[in-house]
């Protein structure tokens, strides 16, 4: 992982937000998809912010890319804010400024 990556977790009623920090790099996309798989069971949305993200390395965005093709029924809930939302952004995703 990027020495300065953090992911902040909040769950709020029947969605979480998570707030990315630091760089992106290959081991960072495993912990967010690590970290999706774990927790956005039984949520109806799932917000990830994109705004202290510094450094989006091309690797990571592959790793992460990747690696959410196999987590079923997950992509449609997902909606990045943002200025690096476009940047991270799944392929027919929603995504805002």
């Amino acid at each position: 992982m990027a020495p300065n990556f953090q992911i902040t977790f909040n769950r709020v009623e029947n969605s979480i937000h998570l707030k990315l920090q630091g760089d992106f790099d290959g081991t960072s996309a495993h912990e967010l998809i690590n970290l999706l798989k774990d927790k956005s069971h039984g949520t109806s949305k799932i917000h990830i912010h994109t705004d202290g993200l510094k450094d989006i390395h091309p690797f990571g965005l592959t790793t992460f890319l990747k690696g959410f093709k196999i987590m079923n029924g997950c992509a449609d809930r997902i909606v990045f804010t943002g200025k690096n939302a476009r940047d991270l952004a799944l392929p027919s995703n929603r995504w805002s400024l």
